[in-house]
């Protein structure tokens, strides 16, 4: 349900956002994403949350940091929802997993191991964190059409940063590095923070989400030898997700 009170951390109210919003981490990323919108304008910047809203093939349409993590990109989604958001694609980085993912892939998330606290305040742990249909199968289609490598399949989602990248010093370090052995064997393609928390909270508002995400590097293609510079850009999961944007406004229209 609609609400017109001005949302108490994003700072927007209603009018403000579109129906079809472009979540990322990283409010330094808005403007970039923003600049793919027609006649983009900032509407609000408040703690980790920066909102910038313009259009895309006549519908309107916005962009919301989200801050580290599932608390903050709950609180978004939950903010957003209450506007009237109700399809959200989620832009932003990962490590991989599977040593076929490299750097400067893009992974499209299918679902999301639950190796996280945020969606446990929305569901139980039997309750799965999988992405929408109609946002999943966008984004396939447009990474499809825009010709750039990509895999889709299943991502981790977790809570600490360094719990990833120094399980020895953490005092459950056996328990996170048993873990992590799982998900290589089961095939788990990528790892980051917010996505598995999305999904449920998703699933709970009844809204719409998919997740597309920029692979920085690969932590196991390292430790095997194999080929595994850095990249820092973006641009590819963008134009994923503005694309993925255009295909669902051109399908709901009709």
């Amino acid at each position: 349900m609609k609400n017109n009170k001005l949302q108490y951390h994003i700072q927007c109210k209603l009018g403000d956002v579109g129906r079809y919003v472009i979540l990322t981490g990283d409010p330094n990323r808005c403007e970039k994403i923003a600049s793919y919108f027609e006649t983009p304008e900032k509407i609000a910047s408040n703690r980790e949350f920066t909102v910038y809203t313009g259009s895309l093939c006549g519908e309107k349409i916005s962009v919301c940091s989200t801050g580290i993590g599932g608390p903050s990109a709950v609180i978004a989604m939950e903010e957003l929802t209450a506007l009237g958001a109700d399809t959200f694609v989620r832009v932003g980085t990962a490590g991989g997993i599977d040593l076929s993912v490299q750097a400067g892939d893009v992974v499209i998330a299918s679902a999301a191991v639950r190796q996280e606290g945020t969606s446990r305040q929305y569901a139980p742990v039997e309750f799965p964190a999988c992405a929408n249909y109609e946002v999943l199968n966008a984004m396939a289609q447009s990474a499809k059409k825009l010709e750039k490598p990509y895999h889709i399949g299943i991502i981790q989602s977790k809570d600490s940063f360094y719990g990833q990248h120094f399980p020895d010093e953490m005092p459950i370090g056996y328990e996170l590095k048993n873990k992590w052995e799982a998900w290589k064997r089961l095939n788990v393609l990528a790892s980051e923070m917010e996505t598995a928390a999305l999904f449920v909270c998703a699933s709970a508002l009844g809204v719409r989400c998919g997740s597309v995400l920029h692979i920085m590097w690969n932590q196991e293609r390292e430790a095997a030898g194999i080929d595994n510079k850095e990249n820092t850009d973006l641009e590819r999961a963008i134009k994923v997700a503005v694309e993925s944007i255009k295909y669902l406004i051109e399908n709901d229209q009709k």
